[in-house]
């Protein structure tokens, strides 16, 4: 299931895609197109800015900006951040593979074409998706 802040980032960057040409936003006009508790996506933009998605600088005219372009950036390189691989089980991830503890052998394990088929299709749409797909498919986000 996807949490609560991959699914605040993913409206606050897609936001700033919209604006891709606008220059960097401000914490406060990100919070409030994506609906999302300032402190709280504070710490959720640190996350990806230090993981290189996104870039900061202050001042009057600072804010926020993507670090690569919108089409660069895609949902599943944000997801990875903020919640870990995509696989449902260690076994299944290409980033983090561990065996399972429940599992004695990965080559006979009976379930184990299942999870990395599972883990194929989700990666498949997600790295497929990018800010600047959403972007175009978005409506704009609305001043309020």
């Amino acid at each position: 299931m996807l949490s609560r802040r991959s699914r605040y980032a993913l409206r606050a960057l897609i936001h700033l895609a919209q604006r891709e040409e606008d220059g960097p936003a401000s914490i406060a006009e990100i919070a409030r197109l994506a609906s999302a508790p300032r402190k709280f996506l504070e710490a959720i933009l640190l996350d990806l800015r230090n993981h290189n998605l996104l870039v900061s600088s202050r001042g009057r005219s600072g804010g926020y900006r993507l670090a690569a372009s919108a089409e660069a950036i895609s949902f599943a390189d944000v997801i990875r951040v903020l919640d870990g691989p995509l696989a449902l089980a260690p076994c299944a991830s290409k980033t983090a593979y561990r065996p399972c503890e429940a599992c004695p052998d990965v080559a006979t394990c009976p379930v184990h074409p299942a999870l990395v088929a599972a883990r194929e299709a989700v990666a498949s749409v997600l790295e497929g998706w990018t800010l600047a797909r959403a972007a175009r498919e978005a409506p704009p986000f609305q001043i309020s």
